[in-house]
């Protein structure tokens, strides 16, 4: 039985490792986007507690140098907040780039792995048939090999 080699191996094992890093780096950039929300939130509740602690400073008295620092505060708070809906966009674009990048090698790797799959196929079909062959050289040979039969 002749043993099944398939030529492209070192490409389905460059290939392999390709997509191992390629989903490495997407499980990365998720991570990264995953926190990059995160810190969204935190912004977006200090800025929604600064609005609330700004409205109920306006029912007791009114002071201006106390009102100008809750606006400075508020307005940095705001910046903040817009700063991390930028890192939030980029995020996205880098997990959306990485896994495009993935998706991309991924797919190459599949389509090594379908041309293993019908060279082993194609070996097992020629496996079968030269053991049929020999099979039927068996047969052929052991029934010319009997004496013929006596007819009188």
């Amino acid at each position: 039985m002749k043993r099944f080699h398939f030529p492209l191996r070192p490409l389905a094992v460059l290939r392999a490792h390709h997509e191992q890093r390629a989903r490495e780096a997407f499980a990365t950039t998720v991570h990264a986007y995953v926190l990059s929300e995160e810190e969204l939130a935190r912004a977006r509740a200090r800025v929604a507690e600064f609005e609330r602690a700004v409205t109920a400073g306006r029912r007791e008295r009114f002071s201006p140098s106390v009102e100008a620092q809750n606006f400075a505060g508020y307005q940095r708070e705001c910046a903040a907040q817009g700063e991390s809906e930028r890192r939030v966009l980029a995020a996205r674009e880098t997990m959306d780039r990485s896994r495009t990048a993935y998706i991309e090698a991924h797919r190459k790797l599949e389509v090594v792995h379908r041309l293993e799959e019908k060279a082993r196929a194609a070996h097992r079909l020629s496996l079968a048939r030269e053991e049929q062959a020999e099979f039927d050289d068996f047969a052929g040979r052991r029934h010319f090999a009997r004496p013929a039969p006596f007819h009188s």
